[in-house]
């Protein structure tokens, strides 16, 4: 037996013994507000917890800090073996997707043993202080001051689109310490979201949810022990981080939980022939098509992992995949508000099934998809000059 088949025994077998019936088939699920976190089932913690001390939300991150230790290949044996049971990461969020690999290249070890493991375990909410009125697209125009107090920053300015600050627990946040410079003037520091003179303001979006908020930062005390690198040298912290956050979210997409019942959902709305094909030929064949594309996509982000995993360069860069990626989710969710037909107008109310009403939301969600974590034209910009070496304008 190699050591491939070995690992995959002893994953299959704790899985059976840990993971519980109830939540098969089940997925992560995003929580929007502290309503929806003090309702999570108990089989949910139960599971969150046993997968937290085990390691294997993080399946590869270090031992020491709580991580699982895993290779790439265990771990991508676990996430088969996961699939198979009907299981799934009950951890999540910018902790894990972001800032954790970030801290463990960049972070003092002081800052790793205080922040990981509570990151592995699901135990603290993270939210991310980038974007700003005046800086989005133009990250490095950001104007939020820090200001050194001597034994403490003092941090004064303004944080918009942050995700999930009203629920967060600390805040991984990019801000000026030298105006006369552009990006050689900016500081990665890491918030307590308790800190007196922090005040969030969640924002509604068209699908109703309030992930985006509003962040209002005056006179926020900041222990220097906070310091991600080093003074004026954030700004390459966060490009690295900003490289996790595109990788993340190209592996990841909200797509209304519909991708593995397309097909179902159209014979369900649509009908099928006496074959039991879909009855719409046209629309059949765009389900194949999209389906391709999407085996496609995730070929391809198996063998970037596989090519980083040997130590080589990824061929496809991280721009080209976080657009496809984007694309393929909005894509998917298109076809199945077309499907559901006029079932897919509704946003609320009587008349609507749940998953109907899910399906409708998760369209509306998509279209941040090509917006958040850098736009198709961001995207686009660095290809073209990183890739193709074309002249800026």
């Amino acid at each position: 037996m190699t050591d491939g088949q070995e690992f995959r025994q002893v994953a299959r077998d704790w899985i059976e013994r840990n993971f519980p019936p109830s939540l098969k088939g089940g997925q992560f699920v995003i929580r929007h507000s502290r309503e929806e976190l003090a309702a999570i089932p108990a089989d949910e913690r139960l599971w969150k917890q046993r997968m937290g001390e085990k390691g294997w939300s993080t399946p590869t991150w270090p031992v020491a800090y709580g991580g699982g230790g895993l290779s790439l290949q265990q771990a991508d044996i676990l996430a088969e073996e996961m699939a198979r049971a009907g299981a799934f990461n009950p951890i999540g969020g910018l902790g894990i997707m972001m800032l954790g690999p970030t801290l463990l290249e960049y972070g003092t070890e002081e800052q790793k043993r205080q922040h990981i493991p509570p990151i592995v375990r699901g135990e603290l909410e993270w939210c991310q202080g980038f974007s700003e009125p005046g800086a989005g697209s133009d990250l490095a125009a950001l104007r939020t001051r820090c200001d050194d107090m001597g034994d403490h920053f003092l941090v004064n300015g303004q944080k918009i689109w942050t995700s999930f600050a009203h629920l967060a627990d600390w805040c991984f946040c990019l801000v000026r310490t030298d105006t006369s410079v552009k990006q050689q003037g900016i500081t990665f520091l890491l918030i307590d979201m308790r800190t007196p003179g922090i005040d969030v303001r969640p924002i509604e979006l068209i699908n109703g949810v309030s992930h985006f908020c509003e962040v209002f930062l005056t006179d926020v005390r900041v222990p220097k022990a906070n310091l991600v690198g080093r003074v004026n040298h954030g700004w390459e912290v966060a490009k690295r981080l900003l490289q996790h956050e595109r990788s993340g979210l190209s592996a990841r997409r909200n797509v209304a939980n519909v991708e593995q019942g397309l097909a179902a959902l159209a014979r369900r709305y649509v009908g099928q022939d006496d074959e039991g094909r879909i009855r719409d030929g046209d629309l059949r064949a765009r389900i194949v098509r999209l389906l391709m594309r999407q085996e496609a996509y995730r070929a391809t982000l198996a063998q970037r992992g596989a090519e980083l995993e040997a130590g080589l360069p990824g061929s496809v860069p991280m721009a080209a995949l976080k657009n496809l990626g984007a694309g393929v989710a909005q894509e998917l969710n298109e076809l199945a508000v077309e499907i559901l037909g006029v079932a897919g107008t509704g946003e609320a109310g009587a008349g609507f099934a749940d998953d109907e009403l899910e399906i409708t939301s998760g369209w509306l969600y998509s279209k941040c998809l090509s917006i958040y974590g850098g736009s198709h034209e961001i995207q686009n910009n660095i290809l073209a000059k990183r890739e193709l070496g074309l002249p800026g304008a």
